[in-house]
């Protein structure tokens, strides 16, 4: 296989659980590239504001949500031993509590506030200075790096996706019932793409990928196919 020495950013969006940060994280391990999962961080702010009571129905406190975000710290680590890589928040390990159906079910709603979008792309940008990135979530192509050299748009079948999320939950050794996260991914895509921070969107230059009937190995090759063709490369 050819080195793929380009310094560049891939954003992946899409809808929710359509397998965009298995597909990134894969694809960054195929080009040695960092994975950021931007999705993973407003879970970790979610939980925060769930953690210290700031979330009353759909009303948030912003004010006081604004303090958190002032002192907040989100980064990734690799942990060897699982071999996958975990979200921490202000130094704690938080992988598995952001993944609660508590955390899914109000993500969209902090998600939209904009002092936590303008914070989050901030600190995402960031991360992106030196490129060698791939970064997935739902405003990466449009809003965080519109200029990024590939940009690939995810999704799927609404009745996969649930299944998808139900499979993932279930494997944590958590207890849900599928109509339930069916619902919350409803809830989810009407609020992601109605909201009036940087709804999710297709970018006009992204490229679709529907994974509906494929697993992981013809996604990844869809995408080093794409490579392949952009710049020049044989992975092979």
């Amino acid at each position: 296989m050819n080195k793929f020495d380009r310094d560049i950013i891939i954003a992946i969006d899409g809808f929710s659980s359509c397998g965009k940060s298995t597909l990134a994280k894969e694809v960054a391990q195929k080009l040695n590239y960092k994975y950021i999962d931007s999705g993973a961080m407003y879970r970790a702010v979610t939980l925060l504001a769930i953690n210290h009571d700031l979330i009353e129905g759909v009303q948030i406190d912003e004010e006081r949500l604004l303090n958190l975000l002032n002192k907040v710290s989100i980064d990734f680590r690799y942990n060897a031993k699982k071999n996958k890589q975990e979200t921490y928040l202000n130094n704690n390990n938080v992988e598995d509590e952001i993944r609660d159906i508590e955390v899914s079910d109000h993500v969209s709603i902090i998600s939209k506030v904009k002092i936590v979008r303008e914070c989050m792309v901030d600190q995402q940008r960031k991360m992106g200075l030196d490129k060698r990135i791939v970064m997935d979530g739902r405003d990466i192509g449009t809003v965080v790096f519109p200029n990024a050299e590939l940009k690939i748009f995810m999704t799927a079948s609404e009745e996969v996706r649930a299944k998808r999320r139900y499979d993932e939950i279930k494997a944590m050794g958590k207890e849900v019932l599928l109509k339930d996260v069916s619902t919350n991914i409803q809830k989810r895509d009407m609020i992601d793409q109605n909201r009036e921070e940087s709804p999710l969107r297709k970018a006009t230059d992204a490229i679709v990928l529907d994974n509906s009937k494929m697993n992981r190995q013809e996604q990844l090759e869809w995408v080093l196919k794409i490579l392949s063709e952009k710049f020049g490369y044989s992975f092979t």
